[in-house]
Protein backbone atom coordinates (compact mmCIF):
# COMPACT_ATOMS: atom_id res chain seq x y z
CA UNK A 1 0.00 0.00 0.00
CA UNK A 2 1.15 3.35 -1.07
CA UNK A 3 2.49 5.57 2.27
CA UNK A 4 1.24 9.16 2.81
CA UNK A 5 5.08 10.44 1.77
CA UNK A 6 4.90 8.67 -1.13
CA UNK A 7 1.28 9.76 -2.54
CA UNK A 8 2.71 13.16 -1.48
CA UNK A 9 5.94 12.56 -4.24
CA UNK A 10 3.86 11.36 -6.72
CA UNK A 11 1.14 14.40 -6.52
CA UNK A 12 4.31 17.29 -6.87
CA UNK A 13 5.71 15.34 -9.58
CA UNK A 14 2.57 15.04 -11.41
CA UNK A 15 1.99 18.83 -10.72
CA UNK A 16 5.30 19.77 -11.93
CA UNK A 17 5.37 17.84 -14.77
CA UNK A 18 1.71 19.74 -15.62
CA UNK A 19 3.41 22.95 -15.21
CA UNK A 20 6.02 22.38 -17.44
CA UNK A 21 3.62 21.20 -20.05
CA UNK A 22 1.33 24.17 -19.42
CA UNK A 23 4.57 26.39 -20.06
CA UNK A 24 6.00 24.82 -22.80
CA UNK A 25 2.83 24.90 -25.05
CA UNK A 26 0.94 28.18 -24.30
CA UNK A 27 -2.15 27.15 -22.31
CA UNK A 28 -2.65 22.90 -23.52
CA UNK A 29 -1.69 20.52 -25.59
CA UNK A 30 -5.00 19.95 -26.65
CA UNK A 31 -7.38 20.78 -28.96
CA UNK A 32 -10.38 22.37 -28.15
CA UNK A 33 -11.26 25.18 -25.71
CA UNK A 34 -10.20 22.42 -22.64
CA UNK A 35 -13.10 22.19 -21.03
CA UNK A 36 -14.36 18.78 -22.04
CA UNK A 37 -15.96 19.73 -24.97
CA UNK A 38 -14.59 19.14 -28.71
CA UNK A 39 -17.68 19.68 -30.63
CA UNK A 40 -15.60 19.17 -34.12
CA UNK A 41 -15.03 15.52 -33.34
CA UNK A 42 -17.22 12.91 -35.48
CA UNK A 43 -17.24 10.71 -32.32
CA UNK A 44 -16.74 10.67 -28.41
CA UNK A 45 -15.72 7.02 -27.86
CA UNK A 46 -12.68 4.97 -29.40
CA UNK A 47 -11.60 1.69 -28.66
CA UNK A 48 -8.09 1.29 -28.34
CA UNK A 49 -6.29 -2.34 -27.85
CA UNK A 50 -3.28 -2.83 -25.97
CA UNK A 51 -1.22 -5.80 -24.55
CA UNK A 52 0.07 -5.60 -21.07
CA UNK A 53 4.09 -3.88 -21.63
CA UNK A 54 6.00 -0.97 -20.79
CA UNK A 55 4.98 0.46 -24.38
CA UNK A 56 1.79 1.53 -23.46
CA UNK A 57 2.47 2.93 -19.79
CA UNK A 58 1.41 6.71 -21.20
CA UNK A 59 -1.74 5.24 -22.54
CA UNK A 60 -2.47 4.03 -19.22
CA UNK A 61 -1.80 7.05 -17.26
CA UNK A 62 -3.63 9.21 -20.07
CA UNK A 63 -6.91 7.03 -18.86
CA UNK A 64 -6.22 6.64 -15.08
CA UNK A 65 -5.86 10.41 -14.89
CA UNK A 66 -8.77 11.33 -17.08
CA UNK A 67 -6.97 13.09 -19.86
CA UNK A 68 -9.14 11.78 -22.63
CA UNK A 69 -12.23 12.38 -20.63
CA UNK A 70 -11.16 16.27 -20.20
CA UNK A 71 -10.46 16.77 -24.01
CA UNK A 72 -14.20 15.05 -24.60
CA UNK A 73 -13.48 11.59 -25.56
CA UNK A 74 -14.01 8.45 -23.85
CA UNK A 75 -11.59 5.70 -24.70
CA UNK A 76 -12.27 2.24 -23.90
CA UNK A 77 -9.15 0.24 -23.45
CA UNK A 78 -9.38 -3.31 -24.37
CA UNK A 79 -7.07 -6.52 -24.20
CA UNK A 80 -5.51 -7.82 -27.05
CA UNK A 81 -5.06 -11.13 -27.54
CA UNK A 82 -1.89 -10.55 -29.38
CA UNK A 83 -1.03 -7.86 -32.03
CA UNK A 84 -1.95 -9.75 -35.06
CA UNK A 85 -5.02 -10.17 -33.77
CA UNK A 86 -5.21 -6.96 -32.81
CA UNK A 87 -4.82 -5.44 -35.95
CA UNK A 88 -7.39 -7.95 -37.60
CA UNK A 89 -9.91 -6.80 -35.14
CA UNK A 90 -9.50 -3.05 -36.48
CA UNK A 91 -13.23 -1.77 -38.08
CA UNK A 92 -14.65 -4.77 -36.20
CA UNK A 93 -14.45 -4.57 -32.42
CA UNK A 94 -10.96 -2.35 -32.32
CA UNK A 95 -10.47 1.80 -33.68
CA UNK A 96 -7.09 2.14 -32.68
CA UNK A 97 -5.06 -1.16 -32.60
CA UNK A 98 -1.35 -1.11 -30.47
CA UNK A 99 1.67 -3.14 -31.74
CA UNK A 100 5.06 -3.20 -32.89
CA UNK A 101 5.91 -1.37 -35.69
CA UNK A 102 7.27 -4.59 -37.22
CA UNK A 103 3.93 -6.14 -37.20
CA UNK A 104 2.21 -3.28 -38.27
CA UNK A 105 4.22 -3.19 -41.29
CA UNK A 106 4.00 -6.66 -41.89
CA UNK A 107 0.53 -6.01 -41.67
CA UNK A 108 0.65 -3.00 -44.33
CA UNK A 109 3.63 -4.56 -46.98
CA UNK A 110 2.94 -8.43 -46.58
CA UNK A 111 -1.14 -8.75 -45.74
CA UNK A 112 -2.01 -5.92 -48.11
CA UNK A 113 -4.04 -3.74 -44.82
CA UNK A 114 -4.50 -0.14 -45.52
CA UNK A 115 -3.75 1.10 -41.90
CA UNK A 116 -2.40 4.89 -40.66
CA UNK A 117 0.01 4.93 -37.97
CA UNK A 118 -1.44 7.43 -35.37
CA UNK A 119 1.37 7.57 -32.51
CA UNK A 120 4.89 6.21 -31.35
CA UNK A 121 4.30 4.29 -28.74
CA UNK A 122 7.80 3.35 -27.66
CA UNK A 123 11.82 3.18 -28.37
CA UNK A 124 14.30 0.68 -26.84
CA UNK A 125 16.64 2.03 -24.25
CA UNK A 126 19.83 0.45 -22.39
CA UNK A 127 18.35 -3.26 -21.75
CA UNK A 128 15.27 -2.74 -22.32
CA UNK A 129 15.73 -5.33 -24.59
CA UNK A 130 17.86 -7.95 -24.66
CA UNK A 131 19.37 -11.45 -25.09
CA UNK A 132 19.68 -13.46 -21.51
CA UNK A 133 20.96 -16.49 -21.25
CA UNK A 134 21.07 -18.97 -17.82
CA UNK A 135 23.07 -18.21 -14.45
CA UNK A 136 25.66 -21.27 -15.72
CA UNK A 137 25.44 -20.74 -19.15
CA UNK A 138 28.78 -20.23 -20.92
CA UNK A 139 27.04 -17.45 -23.25
CA UNK A 140 28.21 -14.17 -21.54
CA UNK A 141 28.78 -12.28 -25.18
CA UNK A 142 27.57 -11.68 -28.44
CA UNK A 143 30.22 -13.60 -30.11
CA UNK A 144 30.51 -16.17 -28.18
CA UNK A 145 28.14 -19.33 -29.49
CA UNK A 146 28.35 -19.49 -33.52
CA UNK A 147 25.36 -21.20 -33.77
CA UNK A 148 22.72 -19.51 -31.14
CA UNK A 149 19.20 -21.27 -30.39
CA UNK A 150 17.16 -18.17 -29.51
CA UNK A 151 13.95 -18.16 -27.84
CA UNK A 152 11.69 -15.49 -29.46
CA UNK A 153 7.83 -14.59 -29.18
CA UNK A 154 7.64 -14.48 -32.89
CA UNK A 155 10.48 -15.26 -35.64
CA UNK A 156 9.66 -12.73 -37.83
CA UNK A 157 8.69 -9.66 -35.14
CA UNK A 158 11.13 -7.22 -33.60
CA UNK A 159 12.94 -9.93 -31.39
CA UNK A 160 14.16 -11.36 -34.53
CA UNK A 161 15.34 -8.76 -36.53
CA UNK A 162 17.21 -6.89 -33.66
CA UNK A 163 19.02 -10.00 -32.52
CA UNK A 164 19.68 -11.16 -35.92
CA UNK A 165 21.00 -6.92 -36.38
CA UNK A 166 23.16 -7.38 -32.99
CA UNK A 167 24.35 -10.53 -33.19
CA UNK A 168 25.34 -10.55 -37.14
CA UNK A 169 27.56 -7.10 -36.20
CA UNK A 170 29.55 -8.98 -33.60
CA UNK A 171 30.73 -11.82 -36.31
CA UNK A 172 27.75 -13.91 -36.18
CA UNK A 173 26.35 -15.31 -39.71
CA UNK A 174 22.92 -14.91 -39.37
CA UNK A 175 21.55 -17.83 -41.19
CA UNK A 176 23.22 -19.35 -38.34
CA UNK A 177 21.04 -17.91 -36.00
CA UNK A 178 18.24 -20.20 -35.23
CA UNK A 179 14.89 -19.34 -34.29
CA UNK A 180 12.59 -21.01 -31.30
CA UNK A 181 9.15 -19.09 -30.67
CA UNK A 182 7.73 -19.65 -27.27
CA UNK A 183 5.59 -17.16 -25.41
CA UNK A 184 8.38 -14.75 -22.85
CA UNK A 185 6.25 -16.85 -19.64
CA UNK A 186 7.84 -19.82 -21.08
CA UNK A 187 11.43 -18.61 -21.48
CA UNK A 188 12.69 -19.40 -18.33
CA UNK A 189 12.03 -22.68 -18.19
CA UNK A 190 13.66 -22.94 -21.92
CA UNK A 191 16.99 -21.66 -20.51
CA UNK A 192 16.68 -23.59 -17.49
CA UNK A 193 16.51 -27.05 -19.31
CA UNK A 194 18.66 -25.71 -21.87
CA UNK A 195 16.50 -26.11 -24.99
CA UNK A 196 18.10 -22.63 -26.08
CA UNK A 197 20.88 -20.73 -25.90
CA UNK A 198 19.79 -17.32 -24.67
CA UNK A 199 15.91 -15.94 -25.28
CA UNK A 200 15.06 -12.13 -26.47
CA UNK A 201 13.65 -10.74 -24.43
CA UNK A 202 11.84 -7.05 -22.96
CA UNK A 203 11.07 -5.60 -19.79
CA UNK A 204 9.75 -6.57 -17.15
CA UNK A 205 10.45 -10.57 -18.51
CA UNK A 206 14.27 -8.94 -18.40
CA UNK A 207 13.94 -8.29 -14.68
CA UNK A 208 11.63 -11.22 -13.62
CA UNK A 209 14.19 -13.92 -15.10
CA UNK A 210 17.14 -12.29 -13.41
CA UNK A 211 15.71 -11.84 -9.99
CA UNK A 212 14.14 -15.61 -10.18
CA UNK A 213 16.71 -17.85 -12.03
CA UNK A 214 19.65 -15.53 -12.15
CA UNK A 215 19.54 -14.83 -15.42
CA UNK A 216 22.63 -12.71 -17.07
CA UNK A 217 22.59 -10.46 -20.18
CA UNK A 218 24.32 -12.07 -23.29
CA UNK A 219 24.11 -8.54 -24.82
CA UNK A 220 21.75 -5.97 -25.28
CA UNK A 221 19.84 -5.67 -28.30
CA UNK A 222 19.12 -1.95 -28.37
CA UNK A 223 22.87 -0.92 -29.15
CA UNK A 224 25.22 -0.27 -32.54
CA UNK A 225 22.37 -0.79 -35.85
CA UNK A 226 19.52 -0.95 -33.13
CA UNK A 227 20.21 2.03 -30.50
CA UNK A 228 16.81 4.06 -29.88
CA UNK A 229 14.96 1.82 -32.06
CA UNK A 230 11.85 2.31 -32.16
CA UNK A 231 9.73 -0.36 -31.15
CA UNK A 232 5.71 -0.18 -31.22
CA UNK A 233 3.13 2.25 -32.14
CA UNK A 234 -0.94 2.81 -32.51
CA UNK A 235 -2.80 2.55 -35.80
CA UNK A 236 -6.01 2.55 -37.07
CA UNK A 237 -7.82 1.19 -40.36
CA UNK A 238 -7.12 4.21 -43.06
CA UNK A 239 -10.38 4.09 -43.74
CA UNK A 240 -11.58 4.68 -39.97
CA UNK A 241 -8.86 7.44 -40.30
CA UNK A 242 -10.46 9.04 -43.19
CA UNK A 243 -13.57 9.29 -41.94
CA UNK A 244 -12.49 10.74 -38.31
CA UNK A 245 -9.69 12.42 -38.73
CA UNK A 246 -10.66 15.52 -36.05
CA UNK A 247 -11.35 12.69 -33.58
CA UNK A 248 -8.15 10.80 -33.73
CA UNK A 249 -5.98 14.52 -34.17
CA UNK A 250 -7.32 14.64 -30.20
CA UNK A 251 -6.26 10.82 -29.72
CA UNK A 252 -2.66 12.22 -30.69
CA UNK A 253 -2.65 15.05 -28.82
CA UNK A 254 -3.95 13.55 -25.37
CA UNK A 255 -1.51 10.85 -26.04
CA UNK A 256 1.81 12.92 -26.91
CA UNK A 257 0.79 15.17 -23.18
CA UNK A 258 0.36 11.91 -21.71
CA UNK A 259 3.93 10.76 -23.69
CA UNK A 260 5.22 13.57 -22.29
CA UNK A 261 4.10 13.09 -18.93
CA UNK A 262 5.83 9.34 -18.94
CA UNK A 263 9.30 11.09 -20.01
CA UNK A 264 9.00 13.44 -17.07
CA UNK A 265 7.33 11.23 -14.50
CA UNK A 266 8.86 8.42 -13.65
CA UNK A 267 6.92 7.65 -10.53
CA UNK A 268 3.94 7.85 -12.06
CA UNK A 269 5.27 5.22 -14.73
CA UNK A 270 5.84 2.98 -12.00
CA UNK A 271 2.66 3.19 -10.15
CA UNK A 272 1.26 2.59 -13.70
CA UNK A 273 2.86 -0.85 -14.16
CA UNK A 274 1.91 -1.95 -10.76
CA UNK A 275 -1.82 -1.48 -11.49
CA UNK A 276 -1.74 -2.93 -14.99
CA UNK A 277 0.78 -5.62 -15.37
CA UNK A 278 0.30 -6.29 -11.72
CA UNK A 279 4.54 -5.53 -10.63
CA UNK A 280 4.98 -5.51 -6.91
CA UNK A 281 7.08 -2.39 -6.00
CA UNK A 282 10.64 -3.78 -5.91
CA UNK A 283 10.18 -5.30 -10.04
CA UNK A 284 8.61 -1.98 -10.81
CA UNK A 285 11.27 -0.05 -9.50
CA UNK A 286 13.99 -2.25 -11.68
CA UNK A 287 12.44 -2.15 -14.81
CA UNK A 288 14.77 -0.50 -17.44
CA UNK A 289 12.55 1.79 -19.34
CA UNK A 290 12.87 3.65 -22.45
CA UNK A 291 11.47 6.39 -24.60
CA UNK A 292 8.35 7.86 -25.00
CA UNK A 293 8.17 9.94 -27.93
CA UNK A 294 6.81 12.65 -28.74
CA UNK A 295 6.33 12.93 -32.24
CA UNK A 296 5.77 11.20 -35.10
CA UNK A 297 8.85 11.12 -37.32
CA UNK A 298 8.61 9.43 -40.81
CA UNK A 299 12.72 9.45 -40.95
CA UNK A 300 12.63 7.40 -37.42
CA UNK A 301 10.14 4.82 -38.64
CA UNK A 302 11.68 4.29 -42.14
CA UNK A 303 14.42 2.97 -40.55
CA UNK A 304 12.38 -0.41 -38.80
CA UNK A 305 11.08 -0.48 -42.32
CA UNK A 306 14.15 -0.55 -44.68
CA UNK A 307 15.87 -2.74 -41.66
CA UNK A 308 13.29 -5.01 -42.64
CA UNK A 309 13.33 -5.12 -46.12
CA UNK A 310 17.18 -5.31 -45.64
CA UNK A 311 16.46 -8.95 -43.86
CA UNK A 312 13.94 -9.77 -46.20
CA UNK A 313 10.96 -9.76 -43.80
CA UNK A 314 9.27 -7.40 -46.44
CA UNK A 315 9.26 -7.92 -49.95
CA UNK A 316 9.27 -4.21 -51.12
CA UNK A 317 10.44 -1.07 -49.33
CA UNK A 318 7.71 1.01 -47.48
CA UNK A 319 7.26 4.70 -47.95
CA UNK A 320 6.32 5.48 -44.22
CA UNK A 321 5.74 9.02 -44.80
CA UNK A 322 2.53 8.05 -46.73
CA UNK A 323 1.64 5.74 -43.59
CA UNK A 324 1.09 8.88 -41.40
CA UNK A 325 -1.04 11.30 -40.88
CA UNK A 326 -0.17 14.99 -42.70
CA UNK A 327 -0.48 16.94 -39.74
CA UNK A 328 1.06 14.81 -37.23
CA UNK A 329 5.02 14.68 -39.35
CA UNK A 330 7.60 16.02 -37.84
Amino acid sequence: MATRAHVLRRAAAILASVATLTASAGCSLLPGSGDGENPQMERNTLRVGYLQVVDVAPLQIAKEQGLFERAGLTVDLVDESSELEGINQLDTTLDVAWASHVNLFRAIGNDGKELQIQGEAYQAGSNTMALVAGPSSPYNGPSDDANPRIAVPDDQDVGMLTTKAVLGTAGVEKGRIVANEMPFDQMADALNSGTVDAAWMIEPYITRVQTSIGAKIVTDTARGPTVDFPMSGYASSKKFADENPETLRVFRSVLQQAQQLASTDKISVQDSLREYMDLDQQTAALVSVGTFPLSLSPVRLQRVADMMLDEKVLPNRLDVQSLIPPDARS
